[in-house]
Formats: C-alpha cells, sequence, structure tokens
C-alpha cells in the first residue's frame, strides 16, 4: 500500500518530465562526488550507531557497536517497506541481539527523535531567517503544500488536546494505582512504561554528553553534506553556495517526514521545487533529486540487506554460549 503510494507519487513528479533530457543529465554527472556522499552516508548511520550506545549504557547494558549499526541499517530497510516501522524494527533487532529490554530500548530511542526534532527545526529557523524569500516562493508556487502546512498548523491544538487526556490518564492510573495494581495487566503496563521511562531518563544519567552533542552534530552535518557534495556532480548546480545546499536539504528531511517510504515522491518533489527557486531548470533539477536519493536509496538496501545476513553471523558465539 504504501510502496504503490509513493510510486504513485514519484510517477506524478516526473511524469512531464523529458525522459531524453533527464537521462542526458545523468550521463553527464561525475559520479564521484556521489560516491563520497554515499561514503558520508554510511559514516553518520555509524555514528547514529554510537550515540545510540550512549543512551544505552546509562541503563547497564554494553551492546556491541556494530550490533547497534546493523540495528540501525535494518531500520532504515524496514522504513522503506512500512514507514515509521523502522523504529520498532531496530529495537527488536537490537533486544534479541543483547537481551535489552524492547520498552528501555524505546524510550532512548523516543529521546534521540526529540534531539533530531530540535537540531532539524533549528536548521529550519536558520532557513526561515536568511532564505525566507525561498520558502515563501515555494509556497506561492505550490498552494497545494501551503495548504498541507495550515492543514498541519491547525491540527496542532488538536495534538495538544489529545497530549493532554493523555496525561490525565496516566495521572488517574498513578492516582488510583493502589486499587488496581493487583490487576495482571496494570502489571504488564506498568513494566512497559517505567522501561520507557528509564530509557528517557538515559540522557539524565549519561556520562559522556560532549560526545553525545558531537555525535548529534556529526549526523545532521553528515546529512547535509551528502546533498551538498552531490551538487559538485552536475554542472548546473555546482555554483550553488552553503545556504542554497542548507534550503535543499531541510525542505528535504520535510520531504522524508510524508508517509512515503524512503521519502520516494515526496522528497524529489520538495528537492525539485526548491531547486527550482534557485534558476535550476525542472528536468535538471529531477536529474539531481532521483541521483540523489536513488543512490541513497541504494545504499540503504544494500547495507540494510548485508546487515540482516551479518547479524546472525556476528553474534553466533554469544547465541552458542
Amino acid at each position: 500500500m504504501f510502496f504503490f503510494t509513493g510510486i504513485g507519487i514519484f510517477w506524478l513528479v516526473y511524469r512531464k518530465q523529458n525522459i531524453d533530457e533527464l537521462k542526458n543529465a545523468l550521463l553527464s554527472a561525475d559520479y564521484l562526488w556521489i560516491f563520497i556522499s554515499l561514503i558520508l552516508g554510511v559514516l553518520s548511520h555509524i555514528s547514529r550507531a554510537i550515540r545510540w550506545n550512549l543512551l544505552i549504557y546509562p541503563l547497564g547494558y554494553k551492546p556491541k557497536v556494530i550490533n547497534s549499526f546493523f540495528s540501525v541499517m535494518i531500520m532504515y530497510l524496514s522504513n522503506m517497506a512500512i514507514p515509521r516501522s523502522g523504529e520498532i524494527v531496530r529495537c527488536g533487532v537490537m533486544s534479541k541481539t543483547e537481551n535489552i529490554p524492547v520498552s528501555k530500548l524505546l524510550g532512548t530511542v523516543f529521546t534521540e527523535r526529540i534531539i533530531d526534532f530540535i537540531l532539524l527545526f533549528t536548521l529550519l529557523a536558520i532557513v526561515m531567517i536568511t532564505q525566507m524569500q525561498v520558502i515563501i516562493e515555494m509556497l506561492n508556487n505550490n498552494p497545494g503544500l501551503k495548504s498541507n502546512l495550515s492543514s498541519l498548523m491547525s491540527s496542532v491544538p488538536v495534538l495538544s488536546g489529545i497530549m493532554i487526556l493523555l496525561i490525565l490518564a496516566i495521572y488517574v492510573l498513578y492516582r488510583f494505582r493502589h486499587k488496581i495494581k493487583h490487576f495482571s495487566l496494570y502489571k504488564k503496563v506498568e513494566n512497559i512504561l517505567k522501561g520507557f521511562a528509564d530509557g528517557i531518563k538515559s540522557i539524565l544519567k549519561m556520562e559522556r554528553r560532549l560526545e553525545f552533542i558531537a555525535h548529534s552534530v556529526f549526523i545532521w552535518a553528515m546529512y547535509f553534506l551528502m546533498i551538498y557534495i552531490v551538487f559538485r556532480s552536475f554542472n548546473f548546480t555546482e555554483h550553488l553556495g552553503l545556504l542554497s545546499g542548507l534550503t535543499v536539504f531541510v525542505m528535504s528531511a520535510f520531504g522524508m517526514v510524508a508517509p512515503s517510504p524512503g521519502g520516494i515522491g515526496t522528497w524529489h518533489f520538495m528537492v525539485i521545487q526548491t531547486l527550482m527557486i534557485y534558476g535550476v531548470d525542472k528536468t535538471d533539477a529531477g536529474a539531481f533529486a532521483f541521483a540523489s536519493h536513488e543512490s541513497m536509496t541504494l545504499m540503504m538496501i544494500v547495507v540494510g540487506v548485508l546487515s540482516i545476513i551479518l547479524l546472525p553471523a556476528v553474534n553466533k558465539k554469544r547465541q552458542k554460549k
């Protein structure tokens, strides 16, 4: 279902493109820069694995970095099949290989995502301040996108209301816990929530906080460079500067948020529309988006599949014990 949705969006984005011109633009690319961008991508995933371990250590576990890396790559592979499924999958993989409760791992992942959103919106603020005209022009050129953003903003009060009700429900359960604590279901839910809370609180117990911050910055710097370096692959984007690259990167990140596997279609749309504002021809922008996204997707598929194959081999000795 999600895959066909992504393919449908991809078709809508590229259906009016001139295939021959698109092919010529792709053939003229310098793929050395794309290869370098993929290396940076792998480095960002290794850094993400190490950062995840920094959150797990305070829980009393010492997972192998290789297992964390394999879990992260399997997460990306899972997201390509079912959007947002990867976080649960990576926790399940890590739990099985390192004997860590899934609830605690989910708490650490929740903390990770909060940090990532803070960094993303910090970058968005920089883009809004420095490239406001570009954002306005993009919204004016795409009324549908403007409408979706308005709908998203209008849903904030509803989401806030749901959050308040959830907090009230947790308070009521806590207030009357002595009366209902004898129920087996309550005990199970309590254990899950306790593990989840322990995972979240792990950041407060972290000893290597500077290292955690450094990895967080490094991860997002690599994400940015993965796009910016590909600018050098094409003669029609090599003149674009750092702020242009940052704008394309931030807009593409919101394309990944959409419920499309691996950002198929939505990522391409955001990148193409942003590049067009900077004067890049639509066909050329389409070639850039295609080369960037499909090379990144291929890398994730290859490394993700290798992770599934190698994971049992790496943990064979532990399983025997």
